[in-house]
């Protein structure tokens, strides 16, 4: 669940701000950001968040936030798969809204090229090395069929034949034949966090197209090269960008509420 974790988080802060606002399911007033195109079907983890939220709010109800549950989760599921720590700033505060109209527009896809990325991250706050850095979370988790079949079956330049060949395996060409079949963002060692999804990228393995537009020719190759041969230099800069992320826009003082439960508002 690891991947999940982090990338919960990522989808909440990126939609007004770490506010845990992709938690919550439809209900008269909200339009549940789950329904995402980017989100639905796709993002996963809720029930682990409901988990430990009642553990919390067992031993200290209403004090600890869904928002900051998400952040020290991501963080927790780093260190759990051999990745980075951080230090995390705690505070945030639950949103009594949802954003399903920019969760469409602000979160990134599979077929972003570099431009769309380092605009919609710089949006953000964060710089194109923090975008890099964060990329760099494909370094475990899964994608499905429906997000890399274009690329391997596109017969492009920029894709390792024997590497798109196994991935057709599994990944049939028709649309609607095997759309949820499943494939490791880094064959090498899909379950732990390190470095190889970067030497993926200059050996043209990229699964995803944004991941393999970070290494083609353009302004953010150097900043995989670097990491591709530094371990502690991404961990180092992924850590860092990581609490910048976590800092979008949070909820704080009075604004907001502490949810009870993490899916509906108080």
């Amino acid at each position: 669940m690891a991947a999940s974790l982090i990338r919960l988080h990522f989808h909440d802060c990126f939609v007004q701000g770490c506010d845990a606002s992709i938690l919550l399911d439809d209900s008269a007033t909200i339009q549940s950001e789950k329904n995402a195109p980017n989100n639905n079907n796709s993002v996963r983890g809720f029930e682990v968040i409901d988990n430990v939220k009642s553990q919390v709010e067992n031993i200290c109800p209403g004090v600890v936030s869904c928002a900051d549950i998400l952040a020290v989760a991501a963080r927790d599921a780093s260190v759990a798969v051999g990745g980075p720590t951080w230090t995390l700033k705690l505070g945030r505060r639950d949103s009594t809204t949802s954003g399903l109209s920019q969760a469409a527009t602000n979160l990134p896809t599979f077929r972003d090229g570099l431009d769309r990325l380092t605009s919609l991250f710089s949006s953000k706050g964060l710089s194109t090395r923090d975008m890099v850095a964060l990329s760099g979370s494909h370094t475990i988790g899964q994608a499905r069929c429906v997000t890399f079949r274009d690329r391997i079956y596109g017969n492009g330049t920029n894709i390792d034949v024997g590497f798109a060949s196994t991935r057709r395996r599994r990944c049939p060409a028709d649309n609607g034949n095997g759309d949820d079949n499943l494939a490791p963002l880094d064959l090498v060692t899909p379950n732990s966090f390190d470095n190889n999804y970067f030497k993926n990228l200059i050996q043209r393995k990229g699964l995803l197209q944004s991941d393999q537009v970070l290494f083609n020719g353009g302004s953010t190759d150097s900043i995989v090269t670097e990491y591709s041969k530094s371990r502690s230099t991404f961990s180092s800069d992924f850590s860092s960008a990581m609490v910048k992320m976590g800092d979008i826009e949070p909820l704080i003082g009075s604004a907001g509420e502490i949810r009870k439960f993490c899916n509906v508002i108080n």
